[in-house]
């Protein structure tokens, strides 16, 4: 999944000409590109998307979309590295580590050759 996620500007820098930060996510700290937005200063806000800030954003609506994306396991599912995700569902968790629900259908939809469409 590739999402736009809000992050707060920690530290600001130019970089072999590229004017680059450091956006805390929540307490996950990447380099972004700030080539978009040159004029945005430390503690802004802004929306991130495939590592280049796009977008300013209030603190408020910033805040409330990464608690909503921290409940529903966004962060973890964006950020961790593939092999923490794949032993999460490997485990049967959900990206957030919370158990998937054993009466939910697993899969990927599609009917086995019994035509039941579940398992035998």
């Amino acid at each position: 999944m590739c999402l736009a996620v809000p992050g707060r500007i920690v530290r600001l820098e130019d970089r072999d000409g590229t004017r680059m930060a450091e956006v805390d996510f929540g307490g996950v700290r990447k380099d972004v590109c700030m080539q978009y937005i040159p004029d945005a200063a430390v503690d802004d806000y802004v929306i991130v998307h495939v590592g280049f800030a796009i977008q300013r954003l209030d603190e408020e609506s910033a805040l409330d979309t990464l608690a909503t994306f921290e409940k529903l396991g966004i962060l973890r599912e964006e950020f961790d590295d593939g092999f923490t995700l794949a032993a999460r569902q490997a485990a049967g968790l959900h990206p957030n580590g919370t158990p998937m629900d054993a009466s939910a259908p697993t899969g990927n939809g599609i009917g086995h050759a019994n035509g039941t469409g579940g398992s035998t």
